[in-house]
């Protein structure tokens, strides 16, 4: 109740899920113990820290209201959220234009990289995080209908699409300085990131 409480208080580009893994055999009888399992996102790293403890927070007044003990660990690791590199994403795009792929102008206000450890890299060396369609707008991923079409030959097609671009903007960079010194400086101009 507590979690469902602190929703109604927390960022848009903020995510709380949580499920039951072991909650006893029966309805009427309280169990000895109880397990959950729990995902906590963010669109930032230090937002996701915050988030984590007032998470965890709610949770131990749970159990401290109903007179019962909680422990918890952190299974996975936090996601850091992407550090953008423009000049890295132009080189891409363009190669990937080259190819004949449509490409989408990145919403500065939005960085998606869902559960994915590539905002950790980022911020350790300068890095992307493309997407190519395989499937028209509107079928999301992670459904039935994106699995067809990822197994079909768009699915093939958007494999060595991605592919070739990425290999053809490692080539830029290697037989360009010039363009590797922009990548280079974009990132140094972030400053302090923060090795995760």
């Amino acid at each position: 109740m507590n979690v469902a409480a602190l929703r109604q208080h927390i960022r848009p580009d903020e995510r709380i899920h949580g499920v039951f893994t072991n909650g006893g055999d029966k309805p009427n009888i309280v169990p000895a113990s109880a397990a959950m399992h729990w995902f906590v996102r963010a669109g930032d790293i230090a937002s996701l820290e915050q988030l984590k403890a007032r998470v965890l927070a709610a949770l131990k007044a749970g159990g401290e209201a109903t007179g019962c003990s909680t422990e918890f660990s952190w299974l996975e690791p936090s996601y850091a959220e992407l550090v953008r590199n423009a000049p890295f994403e132009n080189l891409y795009a363009a190669n990937s234009a080259a190819l004949g792929r449509v490409v989408a102008e990145p919403d500065g206000e939005i960085n998606v990289v869902g559960s994915t450890d590539m905002g950790n890299v980022s911020h350790v060396v300068p890095s992307i995080h493309p997407m190519i369609a395989v499937a028209p707008s509107g079928v999301g991923i992670h459904t039935e209908k994106f699995t067809d079409f990822a197994a079909s030959p768009a699915g093939d097609a958007g494999v060595l699409d991605g592919a070739k671009a990425m290999a053809m903007t490692i080539i830029d960079l290697w037989s360009s300085p010039e363009l590797l010194q922009s990548v280079t400086d974009a990132f140094a101009s972030r400053g302090n990131l923060r090795v995760l």
